[in-house]
């Protein structure tokens, strides 16, 4: 009975956090108390005890010094500096968006999308890009760039290896999700931007853009509930209201979502790369390359670089606590308080057993891939992750499938999804596109969803679980 009742609490929380407003962390926590102290008969110390600080850490650490990053101008000036990169290609500012979003998720960035896409999207309407390209281009970047060691993505998964006593290979996790974004991106190119390659007579100059253009006025679709974020996508546009745990843009500040404005260009470029930015550049690569090659705590790092830039300019970096993805930390912590009193009470383990029961592994593999896509396509892909994962612990048991690569497939699978309009990442591309019709855009963006569903979770499958397994 108590198998029953705490999966029924889980489809509930999962639910009620993905058709409402209310953040699916504290249902989370409410469910931990009731199901694990009143009906699991845990004490109160030990569901408190369930409580990852870890992660708790690592999600304000990193949140916090990006802030940083964007409050001192060095997101901007490695914007600026990488669009005047590619002047009079117009092939080469859509890969550039993809290199860019990578890039800046990759260092933690969890406004990937909110800062690239007002600058993308109005560069696609004057050079006849198609806006369907360039916004994919940006979201595959990103969402392939999830799981750097740096990002909340990648700190969850693999925290959450490490306290299952499983092995983690950081670096493959980030490189595996990423390579196959680069495929599903490479796809959109040739489908849709073959163009682009044969006439190139247009040139993109940034120093041109005012930055005051503005998105159409027809409202942008309102994306799966729970918190909210007001994303302002450049001066005069309409915000919009995006649920912060749907992608990896899982941010809820209160404010309009940071960006570059075309105007600031010229002020970025005269300051140019001013002592506070390289410590700061100097900090970001540090962290990245302490968590990916010598498994420094990523928490505790980005931690003391960010004290150190705060109390370097204490004014300056007052407004970064801002950042802090307050939503986030509440939904990680909630979820994974929650799946440790489910797996106290054995109800993981009985799941997870059931799961490994199953005939053929590899044919399980597949089967979690699609259901963690689907899932995740209308619902918050870090809960489904928290939910998925520890269900295939027993699976990974098993030995027949290679750890990684699975895991690899399955975290792939739950955030390239995030490319539907019902996501934060999806929104903010629809919310900056300029398109004469909103609703048919917003239709092109649903039709590409329901194809990534389709064809992501059989070739992460393909080219990543079968080549690693026995």
């Amino acid at each position: 009975m108590i198998y029953f009742i705490s999966i029924a609490a889980l489809i509930a929380l999962f639910a009620i956090g993905t058709m409402t407003p209310i953040n699916m962390g504290v249902l989370a926590f409410a469910a931990a108390f009731v199901v694990g102290g009143w009906l699991s008969g845990l004490s109160m110390d030990d569901i408190f005890g369930f409580f990852p600080g870890s992660i708790f850490t690592i999600i304000v650490g990193i949140t916090l010094l990006f802030g940083i990053a964007r409050v001192n101008g060095t997101v901007d000036l490695i914007v600026s500096g990488a669009l005047k990169l590619v002047r009079g290609k117009r092939w080469a500012i859509v890969w550039l968006m993809f290199v860019l979003g990578a890039g800046l998720m990759t260092m933690g960035s969890v406004l990937a999308v909110g800062m690239l896409a007002p600058i993308a999207m109005p560069i696609a309407k004057r050079y006849k890009i198609d806006p369907l390209l360039m916004g994919m281009m940006i979201s595959h970047g990103v969402l392939g760039a999830a799981f750097s060691p740096i990002t909340v993505y990648g700190a969850f998964t693999n925290g959450w290896l490490q306290s299952a006593g499983l092995p983690t290979n950081p670096l493959a996790l980030y490189l595996i999700p990423l390579g196959l974004s680069f495929i599903l991106a490479l796809g959109v190119f040739l489908v849709r931007g073959r163009d682009l390659l044969r006439s190139d007579s247009q040139t993109i100059d940034i120093d041109d853009l005012d930055g005051g253009s503005t998105v159409a006025s027809a409202p942008a679709p309102q994306p799966r509930g729970g918190g909210l974020v007001t994303a302002a996508a450049s001066a005069g546009q309409k915000g919009v209201a995006a649920r912060p745990d749907a992608g990896p843009m899982v941010v809820t500040t209160g404010s309009p979502a940071p960006q570059t404005d075309p105007s600031r260009l010229d002020e970025i470029e005269a300051t140019g790369f001013t002592p506070i930015r390289v410590l700061t550049l100097i900090g970001m690569i540090a962290l990245l390359i302490g968590s990916a090659v010598f498994q420094i705590d990523v928490g505790v790092c980005s931690m003391v670089i960010a004290a150190v830039l705060l109390m370097l300019a204490p004014n300056k970096h007052k407004p970064a606590v801002n950042n802090v993805t307050w939503s986030a930390v509440l939904l990680v912590c909630g979820m994974l308080t929650y799946m440790s009193v489910m797996k106290a009470n054995g109800t993981l383990q009985f799941l997870g057993d059931a799961a490994a029961s199953l005939s053929s592994p590899l044919l399980t593999a597949l089967i979690l891939c699609y259901a963690v896509a689907a899932v995740s396509a209308v619902g918050s892909s870090i809960g489904t992750l928290g939910i998925v994962l520890p269900l295939a612990s027993p699976l990974l048991m098993m030995g027949e499938l290679g750890l990684v690569g699975f895991v690899a497939a399955i975290s792939f699978a739950a955030v390239v999804v995030d490319v539907s309009p019902l996501s934060s990442n999806g929104v903010m591309v629809l919310a900056n596109a300029q398109v004469d019709n909103r609703d048919k855009f917003q239709r092109s963006l649903f039709k590409y969803t329901g194809y990534v569903v389709a064809v992501a979770p059989l070739l992460a499958w393909v080219t990543v679980v079968l080549p690693t397994s026995v």
